[in-house]
């Protein structure tokens, strides 16, 4: 797998895009005119590894008091960037251009009238003369967003395209794609790049057709902005879990991909660790120890599900390391290949204990087999410095 290339923005602090990890955000579930309950769910994300927060801006109250909420999360020693979530209205989003380090316009909603599922006829000239309605209200918040070192995110809903997108182009990943791309090409011509875009839709197949689709038509046009991943109204529990896998993983293996957000009906610091398993499934980001195991079968030599929670229990912290519980001989040195250690079953009541490919030790009894398993790792580990 090729990450596909982009250009670094800068977004406070970090960095999406370019070189760069592939960066984990959330956003609050408080109303932005709650300042202590913001803080702390700022906080309670940043603590479980969130790199970024977003918070709604329904009006210019809201966006101004996103400085005030700045300002208490600094002083509580939190850098992690805060991102403006802006619909309908853009002076709210140069208002909050001015309070945080990066904004998120809807070009469903930006300039275009609130869609009310009617369906409009335009002459060439007339769709023209809307394009440049876009150019005329997005070009002062691009010039705002430059003197303030602000980020943007060109954000489109599946949910919110305008009836003029979809009088031309109907409810189709091509309509998607080119809402989106008639902000990006103003942009451009502005030489104004430090642009985060994203696609999100419900539906999984939807949204992994438009980013493809999209990643195509920035391609043909010369554009290396950084894309974030999500699937939005994912859910909760296991389905909004097995959405967002499906949805974000599956462009991720393609290559697509500089910062997500798994979109769950929960509290917001739950996303995290979802997040960070799927970009260690993706191999994209290492933040925690892997278990490799089989899910057993007649041929397995010990208790499978015992053993792993003890591996597991000895292991934990050891983050990067990959480790494989295998139940028998057969399937276990070739399946566990990835691996960087490995415990196998040899015989009954006996294990083999591997580095990588290699068997390092065989047939040692199984209620030795976990604390010789860590002594080779601690071994390993106390050479390696």
């Amino acid at each position: 797998m090729i990450r596909r290339k982009t250009h670094e923005v800068r977004v406070g602090n970090i960095g999406i895009g370019g070189q760069n990890p592939v960066r984990v955000q959330s956003m609050c579930t408080t109303s932005t005119m709650d300042t202590e309950g913001c803080v702390q769910q700022i906080l309670a994300i940043a603590k479980a590894g969130g790199e970024l927060v977003r918070l709604t801006t329904q009006g210019v109250r809201e966006a101004e008091n996103l400085g005030e909420i700045r300002r208490r999360v600094r002083a509580l020693g939190c850098d992690v960037p805060l991102v403006a979530d802006v619909h309908f209205n853009p002076r709210v989003a140069e208002v909050a251009a001015c309070n945080c380090e990066k904004v998120r316009i809807n070009p469903g909603n930006y300039v275009d009238a609130a869609r009310q599922f009617k369906h409009l006829e335009y002459t060439d000239e007339e769709y023209r003369v809307e394009l440049q309605k876009i150019e005329d209200r997005l070009i002062p918040f691009l010039n705002i967003c430059r003197e303030h070192h602000t980020a943007v995110r060109i954000g489109v809903n599946h949910g919110s395209l305008s009836d003029r997108i979809m009088s031309r182009y109907g409810d189709t990943p091509e309509g998607i794609v080119e809402s989106c791309m008639e902000f990006l090409r103003i942009c451009m011509r502005e030489q104004f790049l430090d642009v985060v875009v994203s696609i999100k839709a419900s539906n999984t197949v939807v949204m992994v057709q438009s980013v493809r689709l999209l990643v195509k038509a920035m391609d043909a046009e010369g554009m290396t902005f950084p894309l974030h991943l999500g699937v939005t109204e994912a859910g909760e529990g296991e389905d909004g879990r097995i959405k967002s896998a499906v949805g974000i993983g599956a462009l991720l293996v393609d290559g697509i991909g500089d910062t997500i957000r798994v979109s769950l009906s929960e509290a917001p610091e739950n996303e995290i660790p979802v997040a960070y398993t799927l970009l260690q499934a993706a191999r994209l980001r290492f933040t925690k120890t892997e278990y490799i195991s089989c899910p057993g079968c007649g041929r397995t030599l010990f208790d499978l599900q015992g053993t792993i929670a003890r591996v597991k229990q000895a292991t934990s912290h050891l983050t990067g390391l990959k480790i494989a519980v295998m139940g028998c001989i057969v399937n276990g040195p070739g399946e566990m290949a990835d691996a960087d250690y490995g415990y196998v079953g040899a015989a009954r009541g006996k294990v083999s204990l591997y580095r990588g490919k290699q068997c390092v030790e065989m047939n040692i009894p199984e209620d030795q087999a976990v604390d010789r398993l860590l002594e080779i790792i601690n071994k390993d580990s106390g050479a390696s410095r």
